[in-house]
Parts: C-alpha cells; structure tokens; sequence
C-alpha cells in the first residue's frame, strides 16, 4: 500500500474540510465535482483511513481527516509565506497584479485603468470585484482597494481619502415628501450581508422608528432603490453624487458616519517591484478624487444637491 501524500492532495483534503462539500471543494479547487470524488476516493484507498464521513448534506471529517487537514493548513501558511518571500524579490515592474475592490469602487478604479496601462504596460491588472474581504495572505489578491474605517492589523496600506455620506432621494421622492424628521420618511434598508458597514450603523442609531419600503444587499442597490422613488437612502458620496436621478436631501455631508479609502496588501508583498509601482500610481489616481470621495463634487448643475 502506498501511504505517500503530496501538496495536491493534501490541498484536496483541506478544501473539503473547508467547505464541507465536494461541490464547494472543487469550486475553490477550479476542478470537477466528478474529479474531487475520485481523486478522495484514490486518496483514502492508497492511506487506508477514511477521512471524511459522507451526510445527504455534505462531508465531515473524521479525526484522522481533522488531523490531516490541520497539517495541510500549517503546510499551506508556509508555502503561502514562501510564495510572498520569493514575490517580494522580484526587481521589475512587470507581470499580473490582483486587485480586488468593491462594487462601487470598480467604476472608480476603471476609470483609471487606462493611465496605469499606459504608465507600466507591462503590469497586467486582474480586478476581482466583491464586496467581502479577500485573504491577502493567502494570496486571493495582491492589493485591495477598500473602504473602511481602519482595516485589519495584518495588512499593511495607505489612507487615501475620507469617504463622506448623506441622504439621497429622487426628485419625485423628494418633491412630494417635504418632512423635516428622518424618522418621517420612507426609507431603503440594508440586509444582514450589510450589517457591518457604516450605512448600517448609522442607521440603527438614527432610524430606530422609520419606515422600510425595502432592504436590499448591495449599495448599487440601494442606490438605485432610491432612485425609482422607494424612499431615502444613506449613501457614500462618490455613489450618490454621480446617479443622475438623486439628490441630497441637505447640501452639505453628514459629519457621521465617516469612512476611508484604504490601500492595502500583504507586508510580505509591499516590496515587490509590481506591487509598489501599482501601489503608488493608484495611490496618486484615487487621491485625485478626493473632492468627489469627501462629497465636494462640483459637476453638471443636474448632479447639485437640492437647495443649492
């Protein structure tokens, strides 16, 4: 009986332990359902332990696959760290970098995309647009554009811009609905997918008695919610500012809640000659939408707020 175990499968092992379902593994893995099956089974036959137990609703591991999974979860922190060490000599500007930002930021970010390509053309940019997290240190992305009041301590980056809010409505909403008190209004509300942000926040705080006409998942969303005439929605300036069918309910931006614009990667990558180069041009590029990031935005006379 051969008993040796390599990377692959031991990967294998983790990503089944991770997700609970071959379905899931193989998604992560970027292989078959019918590939992820045979190649456990291959496994399990060439160690003789049986490694998961097989529910109608998935796959839990056994000791022996609890303690198989947690070695390739140590293997795969130092792999993960040599990766990053070995990337963090690489001398010249060149090759693919990751870059994950959110739903709203992408536009941002494409706008901006020309001049970087123009400016290091051999860098080629992979954006991955999600509004959860990526794992910088597993290498999901090599850079990440975020807003967030202060990002996680294990990340290294720079504080571009603050990001400013304040209420939208449509111009129907808004002409048939003059009350003065928030509480009064009709108002979009977020999921629980949403429940860690700032809108979030500010509204469990400000809008204990009001109205939900809706509650929706994204911030495009809830920007578009608004705009069909649903209700108000609180919304970062960048975002609100920009849709042509919004206006503010007051002109000046609400002092709370505050954000940031953060530019983030690994410490392990920071020195790495196609990660500062994109790091500093985007740096400069996004700090070039300040006025618009703080909701200073001074463009066509149908994006002013109501009252000016």
């Amino acid at each position: 009986m051969d008993t040796s175990l390599d990377w692959n499968d031991l990967r294998l092992v983790l990503a089944i332990a991770r997700e609970g379902s071959l379905s899931g593994a193989a998604r992560q893995l970027g292989v078959t359902h019918s590939t992820v099956f045979r190649r456990l089974g291959t496994i399990e036959a060439a160690i003789g332990t049986r490694l998961f137990e097989r529910f109608r609703d998935g796959y839990a591991p056994t000791p022996a696959g609890e303690s198989a999974a947690a070695s390739a979860a140590r293997l795969e922190d130092e792999v993960l760290a040599l990766e990053r060490r070995l990337a963090g000599q690489d001398l010249k500007p060149s090759g693919p970098v990751r870059i994950t930002t959110t739903d709203t930021l992408g536009a941002v970010l494409m706008r901006h995309l020309p001049a970087m390509r123009a400016a290091h053309p051999e860098i080629q940019p992979e954006i991955i647009i999600s509004n959860a997290m990526a794992n910088l240190t597993r290498r999901e992305a090599e850079i990440a554009i975020r807003p967030t009041p202060a990002p996680s301590e294990l990340l290294v980056g720079r504080r571009i811009v603050d990001i400013a809010h304040a209420v939208y409505g449509s111009r129907a909403y808004l002409g048939r609905r003059g009350d003065k008190d928030l509480s009064a209004h009709d108002w979009i509300g977020l999921d629980d997918a949403l429940a860690g942000t700032v809108i979030a926040g500010w509204m469990r705080e400000n809008l204990r008695s009001a109205r939900f006409a809706c509650r929706v998942d994204a911030l495009p969303a809830l920007r578009d919610a608004a705009a069909a005439g649903l209700g108000l929605a609180l919304l970062p300036c960048y975002v609100g500012d920009l849709a042509p069918a919004l206006r503010r309910l007051t002109p000046k931006a609400l002092a709370e809640p505050r954000s940031a614009l953060w530019l983030l990667t690994h410490d392990d990558l920071k020195r790495t000659a196609r990660i500062r180069a994109t790091l500093d041009f985007l740096a400069k590029a996004l700090a070039s939408e300040r006025a618009l990031f703080e909701g200073r935005h001074t463009g066509r006379a149908r994006r002013q707020p109501i009252g000016t």
